[in-house]
């Protein structure tokens, strides 16, 4: 029986592409000192997608940078690690400089970011093919004709029309959806292992999105490809994701594979972001339902839980103590008071 969880443990390490312990990213914003990342822990399995949710500030997005090593000079990681198992073998992300030959090798090429707003993302003087190109000249050893097929064929594979044509044309000459495929295609022109997505469907009509999360499904199907998509709308991640991380002020209030967390969400948070997200066949009177309150400051220190002042199910002990990570016996983890003691 022993030998039989040791060999599982083993297994379920393997299909481990990325792995982050125990996360604390800070910012410097003058006298303050903002725990944006504050003891992050998950997983990303190969193949697989996770989602990152959590309404605005909740540090989402400092987790996909503090991944990349894209954090300003004001941030640094002070604690815990980032582990990714790639094709080399196991980097430490956390303990590579920023700007160093090994961090920059890895972006791009094995590791790959979607940034927030394709609209500003691409630069209006150079052509769209020129742009995709980029990460081919850093990281591959081809000639200008081959970067110019390869770029085409990715462009085919977005389902962008006239692919020859659309390779000398300008980001302006592109709609918004168009611009979009470009920054996957863009992300994923190297194959990389891992692709981040920040909120890849902002700012786009909600046809347009389906379409895009659509495209997102399809090329990693066919490349293989372990993605972390970053997103608030807990609609997407139903439709696109195999596990979940909600996050609130920093931390990661629960964690589980899709089913566990839609199926049985445990932590107040959770089930309020989900009665806020409009359902197929819902009464068009009834209104959606707000989390009442603003996240707190995040320069804040807390003993107690940082969600106390915005529950519903707070009781006298979540002004008091702190919650820690309980694990279920299914593998569901979750920050809450009302399951420490089972």
């Amino acid at each position: 029986m022993k030998q039989d969880i040791t060999l599982q443990a083993k297994s379920m390490e393997q299909d481990t592409i990325l792995r982050v312990e125990n996360l604390q990213t800070k910012f410097k914003v003058g006298r303050k000192m903002v725990h944006a990342v504050n003891d992050v822990s998950f997983e990303l399995k190969k193949g697989k997608t996770l989602g990152i949710v959590g309404e605005s500030g909740c540090g989402k997005s400092v987790s996909a940078h503090s991944i990349m090593q894209l954090l300003p000079k004001n941030g640094n990681i002070t604690k815990g690690s980032v582990i990714y198992q790639g094709e080399q073998g196991q980097l430490k992300l956390h303990e590579l400089k920023r700007n160093g030959k090994t961090m920059r090798n890895l972006r791009g090429k094995e590791i790959s970011m979607i940034f927030q707003d394709p609209m500003s993302s691409l630069n209006p003087v150079y052509t769209v093919g020129k742009q995709m190109e980029e990460n081919l000249i850093r990281h591959e050893k081809l000639t200008r004709e081959e970067r110019r097929e390869r770029v085409i064929t990715m462009l085919r594979e977005l389902g962008i029309p006239d692919p020859e044509r659309r390779y000398g044309e300008y980001p302006h000459q592109f709609s918004g959806g168009m611009k979009q495929r470009v920054m996957i295609g863009t992300a994923m022109i190297c194959n990389p292992g891992i692709l981040i997505a920040d909120e890849p469907t902002t700012a786009l009509d909600v046809t347009i999105q389906a379409q895009i999360l659509e495209l997102m499904k399809e090329m990693q199907k066919k490349h293989g490809t372990s993605m972390i998509l970053i997103t608030h709308n807990m609609g997407i991640v139903a439709e696109a994701c195999d596990e979940v991380a909600v996050m609130y002020l920093g931390k990661v209030v629960e964690y589980g594979s899709l089913d566990q967390v839609f199926e049985n969400p445990l932590h107040p948070y959770t089930k309020a972001l989900m009665r806020s997200v409009p359902v197929m066949g819902m009464d068009r009177d009834k209104e959606l339902e707000t989390i009442p309150g603003a996240t707190p400051d995040g320069s804040q220190v807390f003993t107690h839980c940082e969600f106390a002042g915005r529950c519903a199910c707070a009781e006298e002990r979540c002004w008091k103590q702190m919650p820690s990570v309980r694990t279920m016996e299914d593998g569901h983890r979750v920050r809450c008071l009302r399951y420490e003691e089972g």
